[in-house]
């Protein structure tokens, strides 16, 4: 059970309470609710100088949530508990959609704009927006506890992700170096992988065209393990539909085709891009303790 975060008169962190004890606070008129999430209360009464026990928080990274604990290293005890969910996806989505109408102007009669290369350059240390966001929303939740609670440490768990290893369980040494078309053309591996045939239907000795597994209409990518080969009926009758529904009444098939390719590696690479966020972090806890010190308590 989450505690109740507690603030003094001076808007100073105290140690949380539990929410039995916030009750009763509230109940005798001793304190206020302060922010509805995190619950927090402020008291009515100044203390002097009240004991805090310094709390550590650890984060848990990754590509679609993160999730954040307050614990006290003395007790071991858990003090709040929650599930950061980020807005990765849905900011690349609606950059795909902006590219998407800034490539049609070529097809619409619109005013003529001169060419713009100085906003091309991107600044060293620069990541994606998406990745962007997950930080930001991490330290904007870092932050606000640092004001809501007594925190000393932060806790981050580093995790790396070998995506080499994960596409090939058995690479070792130089193979590191060589990409999977390694002595193949797009094509010539295509064919190869699928054995010259339609994926979907099987048919041979007739005109093959790449098709994509996960349509593009529908956030799939051009990586090779996305595409396959297929007859040009396959294809049409294929259209804009995920594999998934296109071969759901042959469930053999499916099982077997999805075996085959190789799953995206996106998550991983999300998090092997945000995983020194624990620097950050840490500066931000320790500007914020000595602006605290800077600031002597005020006796109402």
């Amino acid at each position: 059970m989450s505690k109740v975060f507690v603030l003094d008169t001076n808007k100073q962190p105290v140690d949380p309470v539990h929410p039995g004890w916030a009750r009763k606070l509230l109940a005798s008129g001793q304190a206020a609710v302060y922010r509805r999430y995190p619950f927090t209360l402020i008291l009515k009464r100044s203390r002097e100088q009240p004991a805090t026990s310094p709390l550590r928080l650890k984060l848990d990274p990754g590509s679609k949530t993160t999730g954040i604990a307050l614990v006290n290293d003395a007790s071991g005890e858990v003090v709040f508990a929650a599930q950061l969910s980020h807005r990765g996806q849905q900011i690349k989505a609606a950059l795909d959609a902006r590219r998407g109408v800034r490539r049609s102007r070529r097809q619409r009669k619109t005013r003529y704009r001169h060419p713009r290369f100085n906003n091309r350059k991107r600044p060293q240390g620069w990541l994606p927006p998406s990745l962007e966001s997950r930080i930001a929303n991490v330290l904007t939740w870092v932050r606000r506890l640092q004001r809501f609670c007594p925190l000393a440490t932060i806790s981050m768990e580093l995790v790396k992700f070998d995506t080499h290893l994960m596409d090939n369980p058995e690479i070792s040494g130089i193979e590191y170096c060589q990409g999977t078309l390694y002595g193949y053309e797009v094509r010539e591996y295509l064919l190869e992988k699928w054995g010259r045939a339609c994926t979907y239907c099987g048919a041979k000795n007739v005109p093959l065209q790449v098709e994509h597994m996960t349509p593009r209409a529908r956030g799939g990518s051009s990586r090779i393990s996305n595409l396959c080969l297929a007859c040009e009926p396959c294809n049409t009758k294929k259209g804009t539909q995920d594999i998934g529904e296109f071969l759901r009444h042959k469930s053999d098939l499916l099982t077997r085709l999805l075996a085959q390719a190789k799953a995206p590696l996106k998550d991983a690479a999300a998090v092997n891009a945000t995983r020194w966020l624990r620097f950050v972090c840490s500066k931000t806890v320790k500007a914020g303790e000595e602006q605290q010190r800077e600031l002597s308590p005020v006796d109402n």
